[in-house]
């Protein structure tokens, strides 16, 4: 442990030592200061025996007790650890023990992974997570970080969503089945229901149902936001960014979220503020400054566009819906021999890699080529794409919008999806 953390994690605990509380999950635990203190000897020497005078010294700061003493508190450490208790254990002549199986550091390694969000890191996270999954038996912390991962390789565009979203749909299944809905298990289920089968009020429910039971999740309100966006209740969407902020104004997700509202509200130089804002605290987020490039373009500051779309293709080189945006940009600049090249990259990655047909068919159409842009949309349609959940309402999209063929596809993702309320159209 770093003298200077103010926490020790182990597992899906923590413990916080600036207030002597045990997390599970970040959620706190009743634990009595004794069993805390026990806890906090045996963690600190993960894998080392304590026997009972290291014991004395370390959790009862050098008072004797006795080896029963001793003997039930530890009990009780192992109780409040439920499942996980079985990692202490006892031998006659070495002390107590606390061993945390390596299928843990996969966990970990799999959400450090996961929170990058570049193709290479998902495919290690996936990795890492079916490996736990195989150690401990599809343990329910495992299968979860096996959902996100499949949930996020389709949201990312990395995995055809035709693929990857029945993973998700499975291992989700089997975690809800074995330890019930959390509110984080809620989110990820609304934003599959969201994004790959467009079911809105389902959706919403879920967010809502989370929402009670954590008022402070703050990717409750984002998701919600979303939502509302797609769905075109724009007024819902800067409401639910607002609580979003008020649950944590510095998390990745609400950044995100700030932008594409505004971008999509039409209120261009507003979203690219947010963006200018956002990268001060997170200049490396490739999604961001996608985002941000996003309303520079329609800011008409082309350059500045030009050069936020390249860095999140550098932070990012391997998922393709960037550098689709970025040639688009190079296309509306009359840069058309770089935005050609751009798309014969694509192209290539197509023979060996999933590229989705809703960002390549922005390529076309900037390109002058709308009938190869309705192709590409017809493959989105087919792939369950999930961006086309925005349809409705992107910016980007507003000169095929012009098209009747584009108002044909709006009408068969609603009755296919059965939508209660069909999203309207964006002005």
């Amino acid at each position: 442990m770093n003298p200077e953390s103010h926490s020790i994690a182990f597992g899906p605990f923590s413990l916080d030592l600036a207030s002597d509380c045990l997390r599970r999950d970040g959620g706190p635990i009743s634990l009595r200061p004794q069993a805390f203190r026990a806890l906090k000897a045996l963690v600190s020497h993960s894998g080392r025996h304590l026997d009972h005078e290291q014991m004395i010294r370390q959790a009862w700061d050098g008072v004797l007790v006795s080896k029963h003493t001793v003997t039930v508190t530890i009990g009780e450490v192992k109780r409040i650890l439920g499942e996980y208790g079985a990692w202490i254990s006892c031998h006659p002549r070495l002390g107590y023990c606390l061993e945390v199986p390596e299928s843990e550091d996969l966990l970990r390694t799999g959400w450090h992974f996961l929170n990058r969000r570049t193709r290479e890191d998902l495919e290690k996270a996936l990795a890492c997570f079916e490996r736990a999954a195989e150690e401990t038996g599809a343990e329910t912390r495992a299968l979860e970080g096996i959902a996100h991962a499949y949930l996020l390789l389709g949201v990312y565009a990395i995995r055809a969503p035709r693929d990857s979203y029945p993973h998700f749909l499975a291992a989700h299944r089997k975690v809800v089945e074995r330890h019930g809905y959390t509110p984080a298990l809620r989110v990820d289920r609304a934003l599959g229901l969201h994004s790959f089968e467009f079911r809105f009020e389902e959706a919403e429910a879920q967010l809502l149902l989370a929402q009670e039971a954590q008022p402070r999740f703050a990717e409750v309100y984002v998701r919600l936001a979303m939502l509302y966006v797609s769905w075109n209740r724009m007024d819902q969407a800067l409401d639910m960014l607002a609580q979003a902020r008020a649950a944590d104004v510095l998390g990745p997700p609400l950044a995100m979220a700030e932008i594409l509202v505004h971008f999509c509200r039409r209120e261009f130089e507003l979203a690219a503020e947010c963006g200018r804002k956002v990268l001060e605290l997170h200049p490396y987020l490739q999604t961001v400054l996608t985002f941000h490039a996003n309303a520079l373009e329609f800011c008409g500051l082309f350059e500045l566009a030009l050069d936020q779309y390249r860095k999140a293709s550098a932070l990012a080189p391997d998922l393709p819906w960037h550098r689709a945006m970025e040639g688009a940009c190079l296309a509306r600049m009359g840069r058309m021999r770089e935005a050609a090249e751009m798309l014969a990259l694509l192209r290539r990655k197509q023979r060996t890699e999933y590229v989705d047909g809703y960002h390549l068919s922005l390529l076309l159409e900037a390109m002058g080529r709308r009938e190869e842009a309705f192709v590409e949309l017809m493959r989105a349609e087919k792939d369950d794409c999930p961006t086309l959940s925005m349809l409705a309402v992107d910016p980007k999209m507003d000169n095929l919008r012009l098209d009747p063929r584009f108002s044909e596809l709006q009408k068969r993702l609603f009755q296919k999806h059965h939508l209660l309320s069909e999203p309207a159209s964006a002005a």
